[in-house]
């Protein structure tokens, strides 16, 4: 039985992976067919679509009561992103840095760390935050903060000139819609998201039964398989776009989907149903307001990640690795 639900948690990895992939390419066919600008379709589609394994997830977690594995889920998804990504992805390549990713970007990522760790800080004296909960008025203000983050994107986005003018929308909204593939998108949408559904409610079910059958935390679960699992499409997007030399990609990507776990995928998660934290520690909290820290330290120094600090970066996420089993 236990490796029958190993096994899983395989196949639920794979189907969410692979329905988030066919849901971001059928929405993203179907807007271009719409004559949507490109630009417009990766601030929204192609954004949404890397973090739908982490928001399913977390969101399936939640309704069946296992919030320690929805929280996990996140700060485990941040942390594996800024170490284990960014480090291996240096390691490949020395990452330069824009500086206004260093100036803008990085610390919307830093602050929505610090908002979270306030969020669910509210008793100093307990370094296991037991009972604490992440409640819908929390949610609320975590999408109010992705709401501020959508509009500051497009405003730098408008300012850099990447925006379509209102002369070239006026063109795009005359030229004929290309309703050719209407139907295979629609399809491809709709298996995107059953896969999505499914592939998470299994891998859930079976992490949890895990847990249990080992005697190990659902944080712990959550923090280490969960959040790789999930991670996945950036660590796959992030290192090919670093050996490729397109390292504002790779970085950009990261902190996009830092943001994007904590604002919108818990902000979202919280509203639906509150999350009442049993098993999140301190040491996590820390590690990923430290691991964002030393993120925005190398890249404001140099304007660039080399392999020495990528080296730090993967270190610090095995030494935490190491102390999550230690805890087992």
């Amino acid at each position: 039985m236990t490796w029958l639900n190993l096994l899983f948690i395989i196949i639920g990895v794979a189907l969410v992976l692979w329905g988030a992939d066919r849901l971001t390419e059928g929405a993203s066919s179907l807007a271009r067919g719409m004559h949507v600008p490109e630009i417009v379709i990766g601030l929204t589609i192609v954004a949404a679509g890397t973090s739908a394994p982490e928001l399913f997830v977390s969101l399936m977690s939640a309704l069946k009561g296992t919030a320690d594995l929805a929280v996990g889920n996140v700060i485990g998804s941040n942390i594996f992103n800024t170490t284990l990504i960014v480090g291996c992805s240096a390691l490949v390549s020395p990452m330069v840095v824009q500086k206004s990713t260093v100036r803008k970007d990085i610390p919307f990522a830093v602050a929505a760390s610090l908002l979270l760790f306030i969020l669910c800080f509210d008793d100093m004296d307990s370094p296991h935050l037991w009972g604490n909960e992440i409640t819908r008025s929390d949610g609320i203000i975590l999408l109010l903060g992705f709401l501020g983050f959508m509009i500051y994107t497009f405003h730098v986005a408008k300012k850099d000139g990447l925006m379509p003018t209102e002369e070239e929308l006026e063109d795009n909204a005359e030229l004929p819609k290309d309703y050719s593939h209407l139907g295979r998108n629609l399809f491809w949408i709709t298996i995107g998201l059953g896969c999505l559904i499914y592939g998470s409610n299994l891998f859930v079910d079976a992490a949890t039964y895990v847990a249990h059958r080992f005697g190990v935390r659902q944080s712990v679960i959550g923090l280490t398989i969960v959040a790789g699992g999930t991670s996945l499409p950036e660590l796959a997007t992030s290192v090919v776009a670093a050996y490729k030399g397109r390292s504002a990609i790779a970085i950009g990507n990261v902190i996009g989907s830092n943001v994007f776990n904590i604002l919108l995928i818990l902000g979202t998660t919280a509203v639906i149903h509150p999350l009442r934290i049993m098993g999140i520690t301190i040491v996590d909290l820390m590690t990923l307001l430290v691991s964002i820290g030393f993120l925005w330290l190398f890249a404001f120094t140099k304007w660039y990640v080399s392999r020495r600090e990528g080296a730090v970066l993967v270190g610090s996420f095995l030494l935490y690795m190491g102390w999550l089993f230690y805890l087992i």
